[in-house]
């Protein structure tokens, strides 16, 4: 096969519309998946990011190429759990099973090049097979299904029942409290009168913030709070009454909680910024003191892999061992912070035993004076949910 550059791809016109051939849209999708594979290998970039950055440079592309290759790169994201030797190889692999996608390889001037007869496509498979010896196997295809639409409506400012009639074929979620399910996902910057009124959450994700029971009147902190999620939950369970602690490490990603918190009507959540390994010293004062403290604590992700397939890409026995070992580290340092008779609900996004219920089992037999009050996981086969591991621990008085 002859190497060359890539070229701009051909343009047609169609009633006043730009758009990109056909096979010109395969061989795009062959290029951005060439610079996914090796962002995988260097830990660089997400594919979303690099999807965005390579058509910020190439202006030609309309709406439709743009979904039209996004689709084709996420067929193939989800098709292959081994990462591809190349773009070109996944979309070989496609091709075995799609005769309307082979006939695309026809060497036209900005399309693929012929398929050749020694060309070797990638091999469909769902999981890398280090992971699917690990992950519970009826668990396997429903963790590359399309993930649903779910919200969580925002109870300090309305009610279920009062948006429901704003969002045309929404239903409730069964084992939420304020959870809405939507068969399509909307573009809710166009809809600015649900602004503060709904949050896009994961049923399961919602399920986990119940889990906490948070009160009125109450002292919560979540310890890894992220951009704040379940922080907003917590505080919606609170009513606006009693001291919530957002908590993390990534400056950024709690930065963006403080704007939601005020269109959300959360004034009541507190923002603290830690640093890595010294968090005890920026924690001090709240020893002992909270009726519960929520750790959805960094982990393998495989319970996203319907929203975030490249995940298993990435994900090494090296990851893994680095996030098991800061599991351990922030279940014992939540510990600190509970009062007696107080929970600790230890989370993670993960369906790989050891970093759930092992977590809890080895954190039981070196702490003392704790009891497991219930522990739970969500299936995204059974529940309907990303996958989750949640377990909702008590301090003896």
């Amino acid at each position: 096969m002859m190497c060359r550059s890539p070229a701009k791809p051909r343009i047609t016109r169609h009633n006043d519309n730009v758009s990109v051939t056909p096979a010109a849209r395969v061989q795009s999708s062959i290029e951005i998946l060439d610079l996914i594979i090796a962002s995988v290998r260097d830990n660089g970039a997400a594919a979303d990011t690099i999807i965005a950055n390579w058509f910020k440079t190439r202006r030609f592309a309309g709406s439709g190429d743009r979904r039209a290759v996004r689709d084709l790169i996420y067929r193939a994201i989800r098709t292959f759990g081994d990462v591809p030797k190349s773009g070109r190889a996944a979309m070989l692999g496609l091709a075995a099973d799609d005769t309307e996608l082979t006939a695309l390889f026809d060497g036209s001037t900005h399309g693929p090049p012929a398929i050749g007869a020694s060309e070797r496509p990638a091999v469909p498979s769902l999981l890398p097979g280090w992971l699917a010896r690990i992950i519970p196997e009826e668990e396997h295809a429903a963790l590359l299904e399309r993930a649903p639409f779910d919200l969580r409506v925002n109870t300090l400012k309305t009610s279920r029942d009062a948006v429901l009639p704003m969002l045309k074929g929404a239903e409730p979620i069964d084992g939420t409290a304020n959870g809405l399910r939507l068969p399509d996902k909307i573009p809710l910057a166009n809809r600015p009168e649900l602004n503060g009124l709904i949050e896009v959450q994961d049923a399961g994700s919602q399920m986990i913030a119940e889990a906490c029971q948070a009160a009125p009147g109450q002292t919560v902190i979540d310890l890894c709070a992220g951009a704040g999620g379940k922080t907003l939950a917590l505080a919606a369970g609170m009513a606006g009454q009693g001291l919530l602690y957002a908590c993390d490490t990534d400056r950024g990603r709690l930065s963006r909680l403080i704007p939601r918190a005020q269109v959300a009507g959360a004034f009541a959540v507190q923002t603290r910024m830690l640093n890595p390994k010294r968090e005890t010293e920026a924690l001090e004062d709240l020893r002992e003191s909270a009726d519960c403290v929520l750790v959805d604590a960094p982990c393998s992700g495989t319970g996203t892999w319907r929203r975030n397939p490249e995940l298993r890409w990435r994900l090494t026995h090296a990851r893994l061992d680095a996030v098991t070992d800061l599991q351990a580290y922030l279940i014992d340092l939540a510990a600190t912070l509970v009062k007696p008779g107080g929970a600790l609900v230890y989370a993670v996004c993960s369906l790989i035993g050891e970093e759930g219920q092992a977590q809890v089992d080895a954190f039981l037999r070196h702490q003392s004076g704790w009891m497991l009050e219930n522990a739970r996981t969500l299936t995204p086969s059974r529940d309907k949910t990303d996958g989750f591991f949640v377990a909702r621990l008590i301090r003896a008085c």
